[in-house]
């Protein structure tokens, strides 16, 4: 040890900053002596040779230092062997080498340059320079020789490392052998990584490939460094000249053991040796020859093949864009060398390719079929399978909710799934894969009853391999189509849905409507047969009340937040013995109670806390909030757990039929199958006018749907008219209209040429709609007043006049408020609905009172739902637009059960504008709720070329 030297202070400051790891290596390294003082740099500074890698620079003064290793972490390994060399060994540190007179062999290593020198050691230790082995005067051995003749050979003082290793072989035998002044041992036996397979995350493996933990340190391309020991590198191609590749860690999904088993572990143990600590993968088998299966699909009346390479038959593991896959038992050791054997043979006899989709038809079908029965698959003839055209016959299997379809051969050897056949026979192809072979699609049978066999396969799908109880109907005309008697589910399911007599609760305190009556007794039927049930009655039919009629055990009731307190005033008007418990509020708190009642955006955010109660009953009022399947609302009511699931929409259809399956999904989950498949049988026909695609919708979900039209069944409701308002824009309004039409024609047709959607497009037409309306609604746009807000101005006043209360609906809060200021210059007294407005009971009761203001404005938003407006006998709606269920539940507020007089519903319509072209498309658009539910209250889907008809 240097005196004055504090080395312990050093040691400590490194030890505190060194990573464990490092630390650790930094032992290694110094315990092995790899560490030796190459000079003083002055003011008490040390360097350091590390191994062969790095130069340490020490500051023991200042607890500082230095390593010229490019290492990114600091401090780095070498400065740890160091730091603890000097402390824990310091005489081995600083100490000269002993010198004896023999060739002395110095090998110094920079980068991949070896530089290998001699010198002549003598016995006081020191070294003289060996210039001439011969003329040295000392006896040189075979190695020395051997070694002489090599470095005649090199041109060049380095050695490249590439090419050191007939140099190391011969120093295998050297008496006396240093490397970086660090005297070491050269061995010819290579030093291989080792392999590891172990298991992994998610059920998967992992393969390890690390050096073997022998090697101290790579010293050069191709040289590893063991204790004092110098190695050749037994394998570098894969994992790098320097094994800078290594550790080499790859997880393997359990669906890729195949080839983990076939291909990984085979070509690893023909290197390094493998330790498997998995029980994870297969078990493995000897030599199995590949071969060449063909699958074979009828796509739109032609032939779709694709030949894949398989082990095994039947197949064990299939090769999948070159990789293994394993289908079951043990997985065979791949022969890539048959494999691309055959897949030459696949080219040159059949010019197909491994993997590849091929589509004939015809003729072309033919031969491709003949020449398969001929070919080479790869296994011996007797094994090979043979094409036949096999005559499928359908089969009735299993029964009440377990009930199935299946298509046979006439031996019961061979059998089709109805999935294939259906699928098949539904692309109008002849054929479907069987086994080795194909069988004919029973076309005739299928033409009769296939649509009976595809609703069952969704019905079953959706029901997670079961039919549904919805669906035991579906499942007695399936029988019927087998000349079977239904199952007795079936038929105890048709009793318990057919109505009895009405079972009012007790504390029930209203008068029911015979109709009411009669969906009271229709809800209960299916409650007690642990159904649901879309009660869909016309608006302003008593939806509510019928409800309440049906409520039992605890219940969860989730609605807009607009009608809550509709809710609240109902149940204590007509259940007042129930409890009622709101759930509600930046304070809500689950209590018990008798019902519960929430919103749709409680349930939205509060979804675990209310799916995880068990409820005897849910009701979703004003369920057309659930119309879009993905939206999160949708997800959180289909996850709710009740026993009698409720839907209440008079609009159950607005837009799209998907909506329809949205509710039914609700209610009865499975019924109508999954969504792609309820679109591919039934949206997509109904909107194309198939009437027998409409009348199977309406008879499977006929049992659970009830609506009711006013004008059916509430004869004693007074007529409601409908009229057009039409307005002639003045030739300064119609000048910005122009202009304002010729720029969303440019925008629209940008915004489909771009690939955009619908919604996008209406985006551009909003600023035309409010031009026909208000000059001052359109950006940089100034006006007092408009032609349509004088034409509303007259009417009312006449209305006022005479004595009636009318209501004036807008989708435009803004539209509203230029409205205000000539209501009151005309001294018209009103109020006002929107969603700003928080006494919204206040103000309903306010409007409802005879001495109440005579005129309420209404934005569409707050104001289409959930309200009862019956003072009012005259509506207007100043901005219509093309889905006329939306403007139907404006106009319902006013049109409802407790009006007494006819209603006026006005719609209000600038001339020779877009809003006509709006009037037109309405009637075209209300054909599809007509044709799932007898009714004409809603419209379908606004197309692309709905869009640019408006703009014409």
């Amino acid at each position: 040890m240097l005196p004055g030297t504090d080395w312990a202070s050093l040691y400590d400051a490194v030890k505190d900053e060194c990573r464990s790891g490092l630390w650790a290596q930094g032992v290694g390294l110094a315990r092995n002596g790899a560490v030796s003082a190459s000079g003083e740099g002055g003011g008490g500074t040390w360097s350091f040779r590390v191994g062969a890698a790095a130069t340490v620079t020490l500051h023991p003064g200042d607890a500082e230092w230095d390593c010229d290793c490019g290492s990114r972490i600091d401090p780095c390994a070498h400065v740890a062997a160091a730091a603890i060399a000097v402390r824990q060994n310091p005489d081995a540190v600083f100490a000269a080498a002993a010198a004896r007179r023999h060739v002395r062999y110095e090998l110094s290593i920079a980068g991949d340059a070896i530089t290998l020198q001699r010198s002549l050691a003598t016995p006081d230790g020191a070294a003289e320079p060996l210039g001439d082995l011969g003329a040295s005067g000392a006896t040189p051995s075979a190695t020395d020789v051997v070694l002489d003749r090599l470095l005649r050979d090199t041109r060049t003082r380095a050695i490249a490392a590439a090419s050191f290793a007939p140099f190391l072989r011969a120093l295998a035998d050297a008496e006396d052998v240093h490397l970086a002044g660090d005297p070491v041992r050269v061995s010819r036996d290579p030093a291989f990584p080792k392999a590891r397979v172990q298991d992994g995350a998610d059920g998967g493996v992992e393969v390890v490939v690390t050096a073997d933990p022998e090697v101290a340190a790579v010293v050069a391309s191709g040289i590893v460094r063991t204790g004092d020991t110098l190695r050749p590198m037994g394998v570098t191609g894969r994992y790098g000249a320097r094994w800078e590749r290594l550790p080499a860690r790859r997880t393997y999904a359990p669906a890729a053991f195949a080839e983990v088993v076939g291909r990984v572990l085979p070509e690893l143990e023909r290197e390094i040796d493998v330790e498997v600590a998995t029980t994870r993968l297969p078990g493995r088998t000897g030599a199995t020859p590949p071969w060449v299966r063909f699958n074979l699909e009828t796509v739109e009346q032609a032939i779709e093949l694709r030949p894949e390479l398989v082990y095994g038959d039947p197949p064990v593991a299939r090769v999948e864009a070159g990789r293994l896959v394993h289908l079951r038992g043990a997985v065979p050791r791949r022969d890539e060398a048959a494999e691309h054997r055959l897949e030459l043979r696949l080219r040159d006899d059949l010019h197909l390719a491994l993997g590849r989709r091929v589509r004939l038809a015809g003729a072309d079908a033919a031969r491709l079929l003949s020449g398969i029965r001929t070919f080479d698959d790869g296994r011996p003839p007797a094994a090979r399978a043979r094409t036949t055209d096999v005559a499928l016959t359908p089969r009735l299997v299993g029964a009440g909710a377990d009930a199935a379809v299946v298509f046979e051969a006439p031996d019961g050897t061979q059998r089709a799934t109805a999935e294939a056949v259906v699928g098949a026979w539904r692309d109008g192809l002849s054929l479907v894969p069987l086994g080795g072979g194909f069988g004919a699609v029973p076309s005739g049978w299928l033409a009769k009853h296939g649509h009976l066999v595809t609703e069952l396969l969704s019905a079953r799908e959706a029901g997670g391999g079961r039919v549904p109880r919805a669906a035991m109907p579906l499942v007695a005309e399936v029988c019927e189509a087998f000349d079977q008697p239904p199952p007795f589910d079936a038929g105890r399911l048709t009793a318990l849905l057919e109505a009895g007599a009405v079972d009012v609760p007790a504390d029930f305190t209203g008068t029911l409507r015979p109709y009411q009556r009669d969906g009271v007794a229709w809800l209960i039927a299916r409650r007690d047969a642990d159904l649901g049930a879309v009660l869909a009655d016309d608006m302003g039919l008593g939806k509510t009340i019928q409800a309440l009629c049906a409520l039992r055990g605890r219940t969860l009731v989730v609605c807009p937040r607009s009608v809550i307190h509709n809710w609240q005033a109902e149940i204590a008007r007509f259940r007042p013995s129930l409890r009622v418990a709101l759930y509600h509020g930046p304070r809500r708190e689950p209590c018990d109670a008798d019902v519960t009642i929430t919103t749709y955006a409680t349930l939205r955010n509060d979804a675990d806390v209310l799916v995880a109660t068990r409820w005897d009953t849910v009701v979703l009022d004003e369920a057309q909030a659930i119309k879009n399947p993905d939206s999160q609302t949708a997800r959180a009511a289909y996850a709710l757990d009740a026993g009698f699931r409720l839907s209440l929409s008079g609009t159950p259809v607005e837009n799209r039929l998907d909506e329809l399956w949205s509710q039914m999904h609700f209610a009865n989950r499975g019924l109508l199958g999954g969504r792609r498949d309820f679109a591919e049988r039934y949206e997509t026909p109904v909107a194309d006018g198939d009437a027998r695609a409409a009348e199977r919708l309406r008879r499977r979900i006929g049992p659970f749907v009830l609506r009711r039209l006013k004008r059916e069944v509430a004869q004693d409701l007074p007529p409601r008219t409908d009229a057009v308002l039409t307005c002639e824009l003045e030739p300064s309004e119609r000048a910005v209209y122009d202009a304002v039409r010729a720029a969303a024609r440019a925008d629209v047709a940008r915004r489909l040429g771009d690939g955009g959607n619908v919604l996008a497009a209406l985006e551009a037409l909003l600023r035309l709609r409010q031009a026909a309306c208000h000059v001052g609604l359109v950006p940089g746009h100034e006006a007092a007043t408009s032609s349509k807000v004088e034409a509303l101005l007259d009417a009312l006043g006449d209305a006022v006049a005479d004595g009636h209360k009318a209501l004036v609906f807008s989708q435009w809060t803004s539209l509203l408020d230029r409205v205000e200021p000539h209501l009151r210059g005309n001294a018209i007294p009103f109020t006002r609905l929107d969603g700003s407005t928080r006494d919204r009971a206040g103000v309903v009761d306010a409007f409802q009172r005879a001495d109440g203001p005579p005129v309420m404005l209404v934005s569409l938003t707050a104001g289409g739902t959930g309200l009862n407006l019956t003072a009012a006998d005259h509506v207007f709606l100043l901005d219509p637009w093309w889905n006329p269920a939306v403007e139907d539940q404006a106009a319902d507020r006013a049109h409802r059960i407790g009006q007494d007089r006819p209603v006026l519903v006005y719609r209000m319509v600038a001339k020779d504008t877009v809003e006509e072209r709006v009037l037109a498309l309405q009637a075209q658009k209300r054909g599809v709720a007509e044709a799932a539910l007898g009714s004409g209250s809603a419209g379908g889907a606004l197309t692309r070329d709905d869009i640019l008809a408006l703009l014409d």
